[in-house]
């Protein structure tokens, strides 16, 4: 028992680094619903930025956290770190394959999602079936940016953007999950 305690108190002790990524995904999507006319040329650069700091702030979680399941979240941190840099790096090709980009991600990023929502309901039951209903939901967006991006034509951006926003609140309420339980350790000492 004491071992399960110590492997759930690092993981919760950075619980405001997924709080940061959420913000920074709730940011982008805001941006553009505010600036559709924008060039799309812009939106990738935009989105190069927030995954190249979603990247970082998703890296430094999972190592600051290691424990038996940290693989999946310095996946993504690495992932979302090499595609930032990638993106920044060649802006006109990012601006051709953009929704494929995001598509992707945010498919990886809700999988994780569902898994992280299974394992909470296991572990700690608290919250476990918003996370599941948010990461649903995005698995369903990111599947119709990737197989249908003319659907929405123009308006793209706002499924890019929808999709970002409903990712940062996913990530936002981790955050906030996991520091409550951080909170019932500490009161449990």
């Amino acid at each position: 028992m004491e071992t399960l305690l110590k492997e759930v108190e690092r993981g919760v002790k950075n619980w405001y680094l997924p709080l940061l990524a959420g913000i920074i995904f709730v940011a982008v999507g805001i941006w553009c619903i505010f600036s559709p006319v924008t060039s799309y040329l812009a939106l990738s650069i935009v989105f190069a930025i927030g995954f190249f700091f979603s990247g970082v702030f998703e890296t430094f979680f999972a190592i600051a956290n290691k424990s038996e399941r940290w693989g999946w979240s310095l996946a993504i941190g690495i992932m979302s770190l090499i595609l930032g840099i990638l993106l920044m790096l060649n802006p006109v090709l990012s601006a051709a394959t953009l929704s494929f980009y995001v598509g992707f991600m945010l498919l990886f990023y809700s999988v994780t999602g569902i898994s992280i929502a299974w394992r909470i309901k296991d572990y700690y039951d608290v919250g476990w079936q918003t996370l599941l209903v948010v990461a649903i939901l995005g698995v369903i967006l990111s599947l119709i940016m990737l197989f249908n991006p003319a659907f929405a034509g123009i308006s793209i951006v706002l499924w890019t953007a929808f999709t970002f926003i409903v990712m940062g609140f996913f990530r936002i309420y981790i955050a906030f999950r996991l520091r409550k339980v951080k909170k019932v350790l500490k009161n449990a000492e």
